[in-house]
């Protein structure tokens, strides 16, 4: 934990993917680094206290300071966000759910850590993009994450059908996730205007008691029985020769 020159740290601190108990996929080490920290750059102060306390229920939770990086936080504020790592005090990241940094917006912070001098240093923990492709047999050697699709149905479909392009061209997984109450309209596309032949995975839950990962074509889609509906899930896509 020790900082460079008179500069703190900023910790890339995980959190659990839903409501199960997080030391099932956290190391110890996580913790240890959540205890020694008071500074926290968070999405949802509300969320991220509880995750801490769920993690150390004896942390005093008067004694944190927590700044809040979310769709309401004004740009200009943004630069004075690590000013307490500027000033010697290690800080910590913390997503809503799952890895800063990836498919979040404490990217930003991450960036101007960088800018600053800062020592970024990421910890382990659930992802649920690479939990998603481990599972899915598709190519690890290859893939794109593109984030959510057009929402306009005619936008989407032709999307998909351009991923589903890309992926033949490149021998390539193709990830991307939608609003968890539209995923079952996502999977009624996908089963529609890819070809049979093309494979498709959904990972939905990962990490908690409910998960649930079916890797299957197109056509064997059409006979899905399975309700994924406001479910948090993954889809890759892939086609090959």
């Amino acid at each position: 934990m020790t900082s460079h020159g008179n500069k703190g740290n900023l910790y890339l601190i995980p959190v659990s993917l839903g409501d199960a108990d997080p030391k099932r996929s956290f190391p110890e080490w996580n913790t240890h680094i959540i205890d020694s920290l008071e500074h926290f750059i968070v999405e949802n102060e509300k969320s991220a206290r509880r995750f801490i306390k769920q993690l150390l229920p004896e942390k005093s939770q008067q004694t944190l300071r927590l700044k809040g990086l979310n769709k309401f936080t004004e740009p200009s504020e943004i630069p004075n966000f690590l000013d307490a790592a500027r000033e010697g005090h290690n800080m910590g990241l913390l997503s809503e759910a799952g890895c800063p940094g990836v498919a979040d917006p404490g990217a930003e912070i991450v960036k101007l850590a960088h800018q600053s001098g800062i020592q970024v240093i990421p910890l382990v923990g659930p992802s649920s993009i690479l939990l998603a492709m481990m599972a899915s047999g598709m190519n690890g050697q290859s893939f794109t994450f593109h984030g959510y699709l057009p929402i306009d149905k005619k936008d989407r479909k032709q999307e998909l059908r351009n991923l589903e392009k890309i992926s033949l061209e490149k021998n390539q997984a193709q990830i991307f996730i939608e609003t968890p109450y539209r995923n079952m309209k996502m999977l009624e596309d996908l089963v529609n205007c890819l070809h049979p032949a093309t494979r498709i995975c959904v990972a939905c839950d990962l990490t908690l008691p409910s998960e649930y990962i079916k890797t299957a074509t197109a056509s064997e889609w059409k006979k899905n029985t399975e309700d994924l509906h406001k479910r948090p899930a993954i889809f890759i896509l892939q086609k090959e020769i």
